[in-house]
């Protein structure tokens, strides 16, 4: 039987305390699989779950309780930003998490969106390994990482460039509280004695200064911004 030196103990332990485990979400299993493939072949990367929903995401990040989530915004083709309410689910529950979006999207917005819901870095998906794999030990060790692009988006919302998503008149916020609520144009038009017409108009522009395209997400950002 072979024996080992304490020295040989101590880097193997050093080894194993240096990997970086890593949950994979996306819904494509094909390109889990790739991702995998790819990461795996780095010494300190070690993919340790993967979910292709938002449900699944949550259970198995609650299970094995990884340090690196790479995850995509879109995971259904009913929304196109269900990505940035799990990001915000993920974050909440789960302190010190790294989140890293790695996604087809490049949208200024969406960059200070994912960043605001819990994201470390962004990074889009025609990125190469090697960056890649950088951004993912720079998140695992608590830093932020971004793409050129991305960072630029980031910057110039820190230097207050960005569209300004507040500005609702009082009549748009008693729209938004009653859509918060889930009633049609229709029956938010007879609370506040309007027509389903003007209400569309207020909610059209409620999504515009939002900057969303869906009422649920006009829901969930003035949430986020204690709007409602």
């Amino acid at each position: 039987m072979t024996m080992r030196t304490p020295m040989q103990d101590e880097a193997r332990s050093a080894r194993a305390t240096s990997m970086v485990r890593l949950v994979l979400v996306d819904d494509h299993a094909i390109l889990r699989q790739g991702l995998r493939s790819v990461l795996e072949r780095e010494p300190d990367l070690e993919v340790v779950g993967e979910a292709s929903t938002s449900g699944e995401a949550l259970d198995v990040v609650g299970q094995v309780k990884p340090d690196v989530v790479l995850m995509d915004l879109k995971l259904s083709a009913a929304s196109d930003y269900e990505g940035l309410v799990l990001c915000a689910q993920l974050s909440s529950a789960n302190k010190g998490l790294g989140l890293l979006v790695l996604t087809t999207f490049l949208d200024e917005q969406l960059v200070v969106r994912a960043v605001q819901a819990g994201a470390r870095g962004y990074v889009v998906k025609d990125v190469d390994t090697t960056e890649l794999v950088r951004a993912i030990r720079a998140v695992s060790r608590g830093e932020s990482a971004f793409d050129s692009r991305s960072a630029s988006a980031v910057i110039r919302s820190l230097n207050g460039q960005t569209t300004p998503r507040e500005g609702l008149t009082e009549r748009e916020l008693e729209v938004l509280q009653l859509l918060a609520t889930g009633l049609s144009n229709a029956k938010i038009g007879e609370r506040l004695f309007i027509s389903a017409t003007t209400v569309k108009f207020h909610v059209s522009n409620i999504m515009r200064k939002l900057d969303v395209g869906r009422r649920a997400e006009a829901v969930y950002e003035a949430g986020k911004l204690g709007l409602i």
